[in-house]
């Protein structure tokens, strides 16, 4: 299965892609733009050229896993994929995943504006990798 992920912004929503026969994600693509027609348009063109079968979107959490204001607009993201699309859409726990991203980009020297460039999508990936591994990890625990 084909599974695409986001990172949801009000500004920059970040995309990732992985399969669940390689359980890797790498990082996609940048949607930047302020108009939710725009946005949504890209989306179709990334869904349409990939098929994927499932989408992933993280959820933004406060440290202590309290939600907040950006909580409620990934989660109404997530349910307008849903709807425009038709794919079965999760969301996963994103806390800290702009920040490891930023962190990792900056181990591998990528600088300035270039890593802003590209700082989503890996948080995008992050998230997706993530759901990999906690997919894993139910599989080898089995059924409660």
């Amino acid at each position: 299965m084909t599974i695409l992920a986001f990172d949801f912004g009000t500004r920059k929503i970040g995309v990732a892609i992985g399969n669940t026969l390689t359980r890797t994600a790498r990082p996609l693509a940048t949607i930047e733009s302020d108009a939710s027609a725009a946005r949504f348009d890209a989306i179709a063109a990334l869904i349409d050229e990939w098929q994927p079968d499932a989408i992933i979107v993280g959820r933004p959490l406060h440290a202590d896993g309290g939600e907040h204001e950006m909580t409620a607009r990934a989660e109404r993201f997530a349910r307008q994929l849903h709807g425009r699309f038709g794919l079965k859409v999760s969301c996963v726990d994103e806390r800290f995943t702009t920040v490891a991203a930023d962190a990792a980009l900056v181990r591998a020297g990528v600088r300035g504006r270039e890593r802003r460039a590209v700082r989503d999508a890996v948080a995008a990936q992050l998230i997706l990798q993530s759901w990999f591994d906690e997919t894993d990890r139910n599989a080898i625990r089995g059924p409660a």
